[in-house]
């Protein structure tokens, strides 16, 4: 008998993390379970079917664990987008806003030929300022964005919009009020 569940029913909520008044929507719970874990790799790989890529680009943190396992799938490589001071080697950055503060993300300068497809990655999408910023670095190098894909979309905090916005086809598994 098929498994009725959905990947939205493979992730926990923990109230008031990291912060009183946040739903924290964990992943991790997803990732733990193989059959969950491989219908989200599949479903976010399904619209992007027949589409040249060339990369997978993920964020930093949970996107590595879904990036690599879409670039494992396709059989592509893989470029992290990281946090400042993590990567080694010449590096560009890009700045953005938290919700609390200021962050800055960082690729390889070399990461990213002119030209190629990229595929980036990420498990939730709040703001987008995370994914924007990633968007930015890809765009610095010449990547071609192909399309954004995430698990879990927090629609009123206003991300999808927000890379939309900028003319990207934004994939997302599911969908949680409430943020």
């Amino acid at each position: 008998m098929p498994d009725p569940r959905t990947v939205r029913d493979y992730i926990r909520t923990i109230a008031d993390f990291p912060h009183e008044g946040i739903m924290f929507r964990d992943v991790t719970t997803l990732f733990a379970d193989p059959r969950g874990f491989r219908m989200a790799i599949d479903q976010l790989l399904h619209p992007f079917a027949g589409q040249r890529i060339d990369k997978v680009v993920g964020l930093e943190a949970r996107g590595f664990i879904i990036g690599g396992a879409i670039a494992h799938q396709l059989s592509l490589g893989f470029v992290p987008v990281r946090k400042k001071g993590k990567l080694p080697g010449a590096v560009i950055f890009e700045e953005y806003q938290l919700e609390y503060a200021d962050a800055v993300v960082e690729i390889h300068d070399d990461a990213i030929a002119p030209g190629e497809p990229i595929l980036l990655v990420d498990d939730l999408l709040a703001t987008g300022g995370t994914a924007e910023a990633g968007i930015r670095l890809i765009e610095r190098l010449g990547g071609e964005i192909v399309g954004c894909a995430f698990i879990v979309d927090l629609p009123e905090l206003g991300g999808r919009a927000r890379i939309e916005g900028m003319g990207l086809n934004v994939h997302t598994l599911c969908a949680f009020e409430g943020a």
